[in-house]
């Protein structure tokens, strides 16, 4: 994609990126893993865990735990999950607005199962404007860091690698759309991101990083440096 050019497909992430899920989401975890003998905080979840399909998580924490979790945890752990959201869940800020506005074919590539994906937009009001174009990494064999999800998505699309955007909040998906041969922005407005955030996402290969996701549609336009 040429500097100046915008891109014929922007490729949303969706947990940290359109619905502020990440907190909820880590803090579950931290306390179902504590509850069972791994003492986690929930921004020890999020700096080791964020990015990640389900299985890569669990398959992360038994080896830093060095034991295998209890049987059904997976599951334990999902309908915890589900009904937090269903509580507390809500859109990030401007995500409504920007969708409306962009004014490009889009999409949505995460590492959740398509059921996560599409409640967690149901909930908050986004289905609308994505649906049906919805990408999981367990359509692909390898998720994120490995670029199989968003080469998927693109071929889905019929758009070239090159011609694609990404938006992503964390170093995996940062890693996954480099990997694939696409541009990627560093989102680090939702409710997880520290102060080093912008930061780690041009350390992982981001194009540009950006705070507000009403600045998107603006931002696509040109690929001129810019600070978020």
């Amino acid at each position: 994609m040429s500097v100046g050019r915008a891109p014929l497909l922007v490729i949303f992430d969706c947990d940290g990126v359109l619905v502020d899920s990440e907190p909820i989401a880590s803090r579950v975890l931290a306390e179902a893993l504590s509850e069972i003998g791994f003492p986690l905080t929930a921004q020890q979840a999020i700096d080791r865990y964020t990015g990640i399909s389900l299985g890569a998580v669990l398959a992360l924490v038994e080896a830093d735990w060095r034991r295998q979790l209890p049987a059904g945890f997976a599951a334990r752990l999902g309908e915890r999950d589900q009904a937090a959201f269903a509580a507390e869940l809500q859109p990030v800020s401007g995500a409504a607005e920007m969708l409306a506005s962009l004014g490009l074919p889009c999409c949505v590539a995460s590492s959740g199962t398509i059921g996560k994906i599409r409640g967690n937009l149901s909930l908050t009001g986004l289905l609308q404007y994505l649906e049906p174009h919805l990408f999981s990494a367990t359509m692909v064999a390898r998720g994120k860091p490995a670029p199989d999800l968003f080469l998927h998505a693109a071929a889905t699309m019929a758009v070239p690698p090159a011609d694609c955007v990404v938006i992503e909040d964390s170093i995996a998906g940062v890693q996954a759309a480099r990997a694939a041969g696409m541009r990627v922005f560093g989102f680090h407005g939702g409710g997880h991101a520290r102060p080093d955030s912008a930061a780690a996402l041009r350390a992982a290969g981001a194009t540009r990083v950006f705070e507000r996701l009403r600045d998107l549609p603006g931002l696509l336009g040109s690929q001129a440096p810019a600070e978020g």
